[in-house]
């Protein structure tokens, strides 16, 4: 028996009126206990009175809530859709209250400032969970289908559309088809612009729910005209999805070989359609790109798997090669190093370009400088440390200081092992010079001495 179990068996055995005192008692100090009584000895038709009445008083407050208020905000939100949940089973019932808090959302996202995007998550996922969950079991999907259209008719905070996103999962094709339909006609009529997209934008994700590339193609150009480099991508992702490779790779090729504005996401389909083609030596040359551009083990790894066994050590010769005659810093291309074994390449690598060290980017720099300590190679270490410290010191970023002081005793202590500084400056002369830039800075420099 489980710790839970056993802990519910002995609640059994203390009685259903021991229980109920407990649970009273609770109750005058808890409003979350209190509310959780009325839920459990309410009827349905009740708990339904409670949800409306509820979603009202939010209506009727006046205190505005800050960013710093909007976590317990969104948890009072989450509570009250948990206690519908609870207390509501008639499915139809549900889809409605459900309905009516996204129609709530002017009311909610005005009395509150939801930077921290906690109340904008309460709709995508909590809300919208719920929904599907009564959706599924309701068997009155063109019901359902109207009411999804209802609450869209408006869309102010771009929240209500969670609901269009998640069609697929509740309702069958033919009534995604004729709520398909249904806007088309809404935008037909529409003589406001942006009313028109906004319908069309709802033809677009149901279009690819039930993966009809060609109606979403066709709502994308009646909706902005001249297609850009992510309506491109984004029409080719559809075809993709639906099964029809070879559009979908021809829609890719409408984009610039040297447009880099979502290179990612049109190569990551590009290594897909070669996959479903059977084109090895396309996908091979794509995945080569992809590795010099970005040295790393899993470009490598995606590399290595499409090649002749047994490529690795001449892949891995040529580009440590290339990595060392380049004239440029690229953190990614030491960390690569590291993580194939080539210590004595990331070493030199690092030495080579050391002038171009930026210690404002703290979380590359901290780690090749730990690495490089790790592994004895302390001149590298003392250059990426004094970077990070000159950073510190030159932003006169006071709460960083106490990192900084750790980076400069880290440098007193790595210069009695370093005998040869090449053309760098020992660490006595390095320590003047910031001092000399940097010596008014009281507060450092009182503390560092402290320590």
């Amino acid at each position: 028996m489980t710790l839970g179990s056993d802990r519910k068996q002995k609640l059994i055995d203390l009685g259903p009126e021991t229980l109920a005192d407990a649970l009273l008692d609770l109750a005058v100090h808890s409003d979350e206990a209190d509310d959780l009584i009325e839920q459990l000895i309410a009827t349905p038709k009740e708990n339904v009175q409670r949800f409306k009445k509820k979603l009202s008083g939010l209506k009727r407050r006046k205190r505005f809530i800050s960013w710093r208020e909007s976590a317990s905000f969104s948890r009072e939100l989450e509570i009250l859709l948990q206690n519908l949940k609870s207390g509501v089973d008639d499915p139809l019932t549900g889809v409605e209250l459900v309905a009516a808090f996204y129609e709530a959302d002017n009311t909610i996202f005005e009395m509150c400032d939801d930077s921290s995007g906690n109340i904008g998550d309460v709709f995508r996922y909590d809300a919208k969970e719920l929904f599907v969950d009564y959706a599924k079991r309701c068997p009155a999907k063109e019901k359902i289908a109207d009411i999804i259209l209802k609450v869209n008719q408006k869309d102010n905070y771009g929240i209500r559309d969670t609901l269009i996103d998640c069609a697929g999962e509740c309702l069958p094709e033919d009534v995604i088809s004729t709520m398909i339909a249904t806007l088309q006609k809404w935008a037909g009529k529409e003589k406001d612009e942006y009313g028109k997209r906004h319908h069309l934008m709802l033809i677009e994700s149901l279009a690819r729910q039930i993966k009809d590339a060609k109606l979403f193609e066709k709502t994308r150009i009646a909706s902005w005209g001249k297609l850009s480099t992510a309506a491109l991508i984004d029409i080719a992702r559809v075809y993709l999805e639906s099964g029809d490779v070879d559009t979908a790779h021809s829609w890719l090729k409408k984009i610039p070989e040297s447009e880099t504005y979502q290179a990612y996401e049109r190569d990551k389909l590009l290594e897909e359609i070669y996959q479903k083609q059977g084109d090895s030596e396309k996908l091979k040359e794509l995945l080569f790109q992809k590795f010099r551009s970005y040295h790393s083990i899993d470009t490598l790894q995606a590399l290595l798997d499409v090649m002749v066994h047994g490529k690795r050590d001449e892949v891995i010769t040529a580009e440590v090669g290339l990595i060392l005659v380049s004239a440029t810093l690229r953190e990614s291309d030491a960390e690569f190093l590291i993580s194939i074994g080539k210590i004595d390449e990331a070493e030199e690598y690092l030495l080579g370009l050391a002038e171009q060290f930026n210690g404002d980017h703290y979380g590359s720099l901290l780690s090749l400088a730990e690495t490089m300590e790790t592994e004895n190679r302390h001149l590298a270490a003392s250059l990426l440390y004094r970077s990070l410290l000159i950073s510190i010191l030159e932003r006169g970023y006071t709460k960083a200081y106490p990192h900084g002081i750790r980076y400069l005793k880290k440098l007193d202590k790595l210069a009695v092992s370093i005998t040869v500084w090449k053309e760098f400056e020992n660490h006595g002369a390095f320590k003047e010079l910031i001092y000399q830039n940097h010596g008014r800075k009281h507060s450092f420099w009182s503390k560092y001495e402290d320590r």
